[in-house]
């Protein structure tokens, strides 16, 4: 158990890196030490390493070979599940891979794994640790499962809705709220803005509804020659609201957060005469309003938006 727990911490540990600056820290993260490029040869390196010192290994060898290749693997398959994105494909040059079913925080996919490893420390029989770790397993496995089906269903209510206004083909994403995946969040991409909409499993009939919000566009695109913009735009699959405050430009991811409150927004560019350029990237600060919570717990049951 602590030979996995030590895995499955290992590849995060890239965020001990200082790659420079704000911009980099955050898009370089979850970039070579979750490529599965990587963790697959690194697996096998490994596990010829502990068979050559460890008698374990040796005793079992196919065994070994496939926990420690499991617990690499499965940790930035999971990841890719959130709207973070992970780039399991690194050293390609494709954006992260956000399949977005749920949310980065989710107790139901959590506990499952944690109590069957609880009961498997604590009973002292092999036997019964190992049922509670296959139900455990079971479980959460299921609960993604569940989670791809959600997202299906609220993808199909968001085409419905945006198919009236003619955005059916407009860039979007969808994503559980906090801590659940009963309640999910659209955004959808326009020319000079975007649209937020919220749809409830449990609460909601009828068309989905969607508000507008405004972006400067034309200040993203004239700023497209800064490296900290168009990195930004890569990582984020283009989900970004762009704003102009003291002549700097400021992207915030709309991934993750909800309107107005966002977890991640960069000021990366200065505007001067006439063009944009470089400055060092600042990331802004961020709260987080409990009520905000509470509210999304309360919308679940509500369709009073």
């Amino acid at each position: 158990m602590a030979l996995g727990a030590a895995l499955g911490t290992l590849p995060d540990l890239d965020v001990l890196i200082d790659y420079g600056d704000p911009v980099s820290n955050f898009t370089y993260h979850r970039g070579f030490s979750h490529s599965l490029f990587v963790l697959f040869p690194f697996s096998a390196l490994l596990w010829l390493i502990l068979r050559r010192w460890w008698a374990t290994v040796r005793d079992a060898p196919g065994r070994w070979l496939a926990a420690i290749m499991l617990t690499l693997v499965t940790h930035p398959l999971l990841d890719g599940h959130t709207v973070y994105g992970t780039q399991l494909l690194w050293p390609m040059t494709t954006p992260p891979v956000m399949w977005s079913t749920l949310f980065i925080i989710d107790p139901a996919y959590t506990l499952p794994l944690l109590i069957g490893v609880l009961i498997a420390l604590a009973v002292p029989r092999p036997r019964a640790g190992s049922i509670a770790l296959a139900t455990g397993l079971a479980l959460s496995t299921a609960y993604l499962g569940w989670s791809w089906g959600a997202k299906l269903l609220i993808e199909r209510e968001a085409q419905k809705a945006l198919q009236t206004v003619q955005l059916e083909d407009a860039p979007r994403f969808s994503i559980p709220t906090p801590f659940n995946t009963l309640l999910w969040r659209v955004v959808v991409m326009k020319d000079g803005g975007y649209l937020e909409g919220f749809r409830s499993l449990v609460a909601d009939e009828g068309s989905m509804r969607f508000t507008e919000y405004e972006s400067d566009d034309a200040a993203l695109n004239e700023a497209s020659n800064v490296w900290a913009v168009r990195r930004l735009r890569w990582f984020s699959h283009d989900f970004v609201k762009s704003e102009v405050v003291d002549d700097k430009l400021i992207i915030t991811d709309l991934r993750m957060g909800v309107e107005p409150t966002y977890i991640f927004s960069h000021a990366v560019a200065y505007r001067g005469n006439p063009h944009w350029r470089d400055i060092t990237p600042e990331q802004m600060p961020a709260s987080i309003d409990p009520a905000a919570l509470i509210a999304v717990w309360n919308r679940i049951w509500s369709n009073n938006e």
